[in-house]
């Protein structure tokens, strides 16, 4: 959606460091409005070598940043979507979290019928709000806890839009941010910071205790690190750790 319109847009790499960006809406749409959400997506107001000269001081994440600089912080189109399939994906894997996340568009999505969208595989809006907060999603087959958690979070975006934009209110901090979220029911520490740093832009945000990133930082017996050893380690990582946690991540793959 860009400014009321459905459609598509699609990016892949253009010449040298750019990035191609082809829209297709019924209408036109502001260069603009679509170029600051493309900038917000790929994050691209980063400064990847002033990141990774920081981050590689580190032993551990020095040939991380080696292996793949100017490696940035994914963002995400909609926040209300990127809330949802954080608390989709709780404590199960990704590619269970991504089939529920599909199956919840499918059936409270309205239909995409712009042709181009179609043609690239996009059949379905994800649902607004509004409609996840008052369906019955006992279908989706999750705890029902995590059914009303989904519907206690589109009742507080449905009453706050703004509820996921950056620095609505003004400047503040990392623990502002994270302390707005946790206050919302089912958004533990793990989620709020998940959401920060790839919504809100905060690039200090830091998922502590994700399972990934413990095995990512293991020593060479094979010893995780506990959640405390690791907020410790981070703190080297200073004011980049959301970096620091994509190259932890992207070390796995």
């Amino acid at each position: 959606m860009v400014d009321g319109q459905r459609g598509a847009v699609v990016v892949a790499p253009g010449r040298g460091a750019f990035l191609s960006v082809t829209a297709h809406f019924p209408n036109a749409v502001p260069r603009e409005s679509l170029a600051a959400r493309v900038q917000r997506l790929f994050d691209l107001n980063a400064d990847p070598a002033v990141i990774g000269a920081h981050l590689a001081r580190d032993r551990r994440l020095a040939p991380l940043v080696a292996a793949r600089p100017g490696l940035r912080v994914p963002g995400a189109w909609d926040g209300f979507e990127l809330g949802v399939r954080a608390i989709l994906g709780q404590q199960i894997t990704v590619a269970a979290a991504r089939g529920l996340a599909a199956k919840l568009a499918a059936t409270l999505g309205e239909q995409l019928t712009h042709p181009q969208a179609n043609a690239l595989g996009l059949t379905h809006v994800f649902p607004e709000a509004a409609r996840v907060a008052a369906a019955d999603l006992s279908a989706l087959g999750m705890p029902s806890a995590r059914i009303a958690w989904l519907q206690a979070l589109a009742r507080a975006h449905e009453a706050n839009p703004t509820l996921f934009d950056a620095a609505v209110d003004g400047p503040r901090t990392l623990d502002d941010v994270i302390r707005r979220l946790r206050a919302l029911k089912g958004i533990g520490e793990w989620t709020a910071h998940y959401i920060a740093m790839r919504q809100m832009r905060e690039p200090d945000a830091f998922p502590v205790g994700d399972v990934a990133l413990m095995r990512a930082l293991a020593n060479a017996k094979g010893v995780r690190p506990t959640a405390r050893q690791m907020l410790a380690r981070a703190e080297r990582w200073r004011p980049w750790r959301a970096y620091a946690a994509l190259h932890l991540w992207a070390s796995l793959a």
